[in-house]
């Protein structure tokens, strides 16, 4: 008999059926006189990350919202990823409350605007957030440009399969990714080496719930996993290690390092360590003991020129 509850899966499952962590972001786009609307969505994730021309997100909103009829009007999207600060957050549940004109939400905004480094004609982005992802909308999948703005009473069929609208009163947007900023502490984090201490304080969102509040989690601390490789322990920072040792000599050879000798590595280091380790004890005792002979031998010595000393 199982441990768990059958829970009854409704819209928005995520927030209403589910307990879902999210990123907070504020998504910024232009409006048709060229302003940046921002607007707090949670539902944006990594969609592309390999094997492609490109690497994208992909974003899921109301197809009715401000954000969604810019994208559909302009395609041009910023990705600004915020801190975890209690203003912060409120500032961004004010800004995703529906129906409120872009000049209503951004009048007096607490996050301040600057210019990107994509290039022009393009939303500003938040200064304030740790990492931003300057994004141009792919409206060539599944003929999506043929999705037009305009229509806030909600779409009819056809629907798009997973980009532009999606149904009556839905979209998603395959987002491109053109450039990511990083504020500069983290950008030398990730370039030099990440640490505990060097993650940003990310806020992790749960949603909208029982028609009364937002709910997040405030950041706490950062943690490291151990990694347990093929044939034995082998912990992250071994693992950091390895491309190091890999151009030296591993068990003897000398071995050049590729992406398809990474596991081979893994595990020749971790049975090297374990016989390091296995090996060390025995060594040890041995030294140790060759030690003390030494010890008596001198002391034996010692006692046996003090013994001629008096005889003399």
């Amino acid at each position: 008999m199982s441990s768990f509850k059958d829970l009854r899966i409704v819209d928005n499952f995520y927030q209403t059926s589910a307990f879902f962590p999210m990123p907070t972001t504020l998504v910024g786009t232009l409006t048709e006189d060229g302003k940046t609307n921002l607007g707090a969505y949670s539902l944006c994730f990594p969609y592309y990350v390999a094997g492609k021309d490109y690497y994208a997100m992909i974003l899921e909103c109301r197809n009715s919202s401000n954000t969604a009829q810019n994208i559909l009007r302009g395609s041009k999207v910023s990705l600004n990823f915020i801190p975890d600060e209690r203003k912060y957050f409120r500032e961004a549940v004010r800004l995703g409350f529906p129906g409120d004109t872009t000049a209503e939400k951004m009048k007096n905004c607490l996050f301040t605007l600057e210019d990107g480094i994509a290039g022009p004609n393009r939303p500003q982005v938040v200064k304030e957030a740790y990492q931003v992802f300057e994004c141009t909308w792919d409206d060539t999948l599944e003929d999506a440009r043929l999705d037009k703005a305009g229509n806030l009473e909600g779409y009819e069929p056809p629907y798009r399969n997973f980009n532009g609208v999606t149904s009556k009163f839905g979209a998603h947007f395959i987002l491109k990714i053109d450039k990511i900023l990083m504020q500069e502490k983290y950008y030398h984090a990730i370039v030099n080496g990440v640490k505990a201490k060097d993650f940003p304080k990310v806020p992790v969102d749960y949603g909208y719930r029982d028609s009364t509040n937002f709910w997040y989690t405030p950041f706490k601390k950062t943690r490291s996993g151990k990694n347990k490789g093929e044939g034995g322990r082998c912990t992250e920072r071994k693992i950091r290690r390895v491309p190091h040792r890999s151009r030296r000599k591993i068990h003897g050879r000398s071995v050049r390092k590729t992406d398809e000798d990474t596991p081979h590595l893994l595990k020749s280091r971790a049975h090297a360590d374990g016989e390091y380790r296995k090996g060390r004890g025995n060594f040890a005792h041995r030294r140790s003991r060759s030690r003390n002979h030494q010890r008596q031998a001198a002391k034996g010595k010692e006692i046996t020129n003090r013994e001629i000393t008096r005889r003399t």
